[in-house]
């Protein structure tokens, strides 16, 4: 409880002037969101998460985006999800979209939203700033529904950039909490198959952005290792 207390004061801390321009400057380069939004395709009337939802940009554009579906995002901030709270009044989608204080690595939907699973889960720049981060791809893996997918999109390793450009972005990073996870796709395949699960890579903008997608499906014994999409 501890953790989970400090990490969400310091998100508050981190966001709380931020949330104001956050979705005017990030637009810059947390690249690959619409993408991934684009690669959702809920079934008509499923259900969606988003973990991590920050100021509601995302939940807003998927909602739009897909008309049918139910959506639900938690986020650790309650200075972002105040902003959340209006970004999606403003866009007259209350109906639609649920908004939950939670922290992902804890997080239980039964609880939260009565409902333990989701057709599609999101996590858009968010696991490289959760601490536990692999613990929330793995209960968010348990949380997709049959024929579910999670989908990730986070930045890469950059390793397609000149040096010194990977050096002045992962300092950067540094100033905001936020650590790449370079070991996104190995990880998530070890997610994916310990489930029976199927996993996707996409590499997006020269490696600055990656997307990982886990699916529910029954698992294909032919395939022995994660498939590429080339960006």
């Amino acid at each position: 409880m501890a953790t989970t207390t400090s990490h969400g004061v310091l998100m508050d801390r981190v966001y709380r002037h931020q949330r104001h321009v956050y979705d005017a400057t990030r637009k810059y380069y947390l690249l690959g969101r619409d993408a991934m939004i684009e690669g959702l395709n809920p079934p008509a009337g499923g259900t969606v998460l988003e973990i991590g939802c920050g100021t509601g940009r995302n939940l807003v554009k998927s909602a739009q985006r897909y008309p049918d579906a139910a959506f639900h995002g938690i986020d650790i901030s309650t200075a972002m999800l105040e902003t959340a709270g209006r970004s999606v009044a403003s866009a007259g989608l209350t109906d639609r979209v649920r908004l939950a204080y939670a922290d992902a690595s804890t997080f239980e939907p039964g609880k939260v939203f009565q409902r333990d699973s989701f057709d599609r889960i999101f996590i858009s720049y968010a696991v490289s700033m959760i601490p536990a981060w692999r613990t929330v791809v793995e209960q968010a893996a348990e949380s997709l529904s049959t024929g579910g997918e999670l989908h990730i999109v986070d930045f890469g390793d950059l390793s397609d950039l000149p040096g010194w450009s990977r050096a002045a972005l992962y300092k950067w990073l540094e100033w905001y909490h936020v650590t790449p996870r370079g070991d996104l796709f190995g990880q998530s395949a070890e997610i994916a198959a310990a489930r029976g699960m199927s996993v996707r890579e996409s590499r997006l903008y020269r490696g600055f952005a990656w997307i990982s997608v886990i699916e529910n499906r029954a698992f294909d014994a032919a395939v022995t290792a994660p498939r590429a999409v080339a960006a």
